[in-house]
């Protein structure tokens, strides 16, 4: 290998594993007996994705810079979404080795889509170039799309995977659209150069363009209106895929809104702080009224997603720095919280699913005491109780739009969580309650290595930034400082000055 290639590979060295982990999988599921239950392939990507999220902490020692004829840049800000990413992937392959039946067909293919599904992730949080943003959402997609479906022999299962492709693929045209008319408008689809060249641009091409990409990235968080499609899809897929689904898209697309803001459209600040403060509320407002309505648990937490979609939109309307610290924050808690639910909710209800509506939680907590304790945890996180990553997670987020001078928009979000708290504690009563006279008894589920140690990190990850924040915020903050400085490019060589940044002058 030519050695002048390898600093390029160690630029992307996580996706790089996890191609590698994923190609092994699916070799080794086409050479083991018909017969093997391919437990060990999960376990074989476990492995592959510690050792992604691994490789991505050796990143924090290379100088920011760009690689690849500057399509990928490897910077804090990228690390810090690499780690949450592989994280949720591997408390999701950990979940599925015991929530998935031992039987279940294609199941080594399960395994290998969830890993090379997380090489898209990593690569749309690290590309600053539009075109293998675009390629990078297609990995994702496609494997989420497929995964979605996993349930093929409900009639939930094939519905959600249609519904999801297909409006997928509609929000994706927008997407392309919006790099075309980018690229007409600028010259160039680089994202650390669009800034420069939209002041000579049509201004009407250039708001076009914008609208069109923020279409994409918005269906992808499940922000109102383009939410239409989040309820039937994580009614419809496994309990393990929507815990990945609802998380580790969701934060790459969160890292692509803030490249796009920060980077490529800072001189649209007027036009997309107030776009972005409409669209939270609505995401709040439309999500936690209709979660209120709910009797399906996994409907419930999806309008759910919806609010806190908005909760996290609502930084944006601060400026700097402390946005995008504190919604890369508020990324890192809510995917704590959530795969940690639909942990407690994937061993309650079995591979089956049997148990889909409250009320079929009723009492959960006398029959298995564990595992009730986390669910009203987790619940608990939600709402934003201190002492959980959610707390924190809103907080930082509402102070930041204050500071930005949202008032209304933190008021809005306080009332909003009020709203939230009557089902998340509705949900919690029920499970707390005993068990109805004369009800079937049912036996309490069973807790496997690997579920209890993905359950481990979710609650682990979920009270350490709960209790002791600082750390993992001065990380979001040391990400958000890469879009200070000016782009390092291949040719130029990095500086290891810290920019004052009580001197930076945003645009308002």
């Amino acid at each position: 290998m030519n050695p002048q290639n390898m600093p390029d590979l160690i630029r992307i060295l996580p996706e790089v594993v996890l191609t590698i982990t994923g190609v092994l999988i699916m070799l080794f599921d086409a050479a083991l007996p018909a017969t093997n239950n391919r437990r060990s392939l999960g376990w074989l990507g476990a492995v592959g994705v510690t050792a992604a999220l691994w490789s991505s902490l050796i990143q924090l020692n290379l100088p920011p810079g760009t690689a690849f004829y500057r399509t990928v840049q490897t910077d804090p800000f990228s690390v810090f979404f690499h780690v949450l990413i592989c994280g949720i992937v591997l408390a999701s392959i950990l979940l599925s080795l015991d929530a998935l039946p031992a039987n279940q067909h294609h199941r080594g293919e399960y395994f290998a889509l969830m890993v090379l599904g997380a090489v898209g992730m990593c690569l749309m949080t690290s590309a600053v170039e539009l075109l293998v943003v675009f390629i990078a959402l297609e990995i994702s997609s496609i494997s989420t799309y497929i995964l979605a479906g996993f349930r093929k022999h409900t009639g939930t299962g094939p519905e959600a995977a249609i519904k999801y492709f297909l409006l997928g693929s509609f929000a994706t045209g927008f997407l392309l659209y919006g790099v075309a008319l980018t690229f007409g408008a600028t010259g160039t689809t680089q994202i650390n150069d669009i800034a420069a060249h939209i002041p000579a641009a049509s201004s009407q091409l250039v708001l076009a363009a914008f609208a069109l990409l923020m279409v994409g990235v918005l269906f992808k968080v499940s922000a109102a209106p383009f939410h239409v499609w989040t309820p039937d899809v994580y009614q419809g897929a496994p309990s393990p895929v929507v815990a990945l689904m609802s998380t580790a898209p969701k934060a790459a697309a969160f890292a692509l809104l803030i490249r796009l803001l920060y980077s490529s459209f800072p001189v649209l600040q007027p036009v997309w702080q107030p776009m972005l403060w409409i669209v939270a509320v609505l995401s709040m407002t439309v999500g936690n009224l209709a979660a209120l309505r709910q009797k399906n648990v996994k409907r419930m937490l999806a309008y759910s997603s919806i609010a806190h979609a908005g909760y996290l939109l609502a930084a944006f309307a601060g400026l700097g720095i402390n946005a995008i610290a504190s919604a890369s924050f508020y990324v890192a808690a809510y995917a704590a919280m959530n795969v940690g639910i639909f942990a407690v909710l994937s061993i309650a209800a079995g591979p089956d699913e049997k148990l889909s509506v409250i009320e079929d939680f009723r009492g959960f907590l006398f029959r298995a005491p564990l595992l009730g304790t986390l669910l009203i945890f987790f619940l608990a996180s939600l709402i934003g109780i201190p002492f959980t990553a959610g707390f924190f997670g809103k907080f930082y987020s509402f102070a930041t739009a204050i500071h930005g001078g949202a008032v209304w928009l933190g008021i809005i979000g306080l009332l909003n969580s009020g709203v939230a708290a009557a089902y998340y504690l509705g949900f919690a009563v029920k499970v707390a309650q005993p068990p109805a006279a004369g009800s079937a008894k049912l036996p309490a589920p069973e807790l496997g290595v690997a579920v209890g140690l993905s359950l481990a990190l979710a609650t682990t990850a979920t009270l350490v930034l709960g209790i002791a924040p600082t750390r993992f915020l001065s990380a979001a903050q040391s990400g958000a400082t890469s879009f200070l400085p000016p782009v390092i490019s291949d040719s130029v060589k990095p500086s290891t000055d810290v920019p004052d940044l009580s001197k930076v002058r945003w645009v308002r």
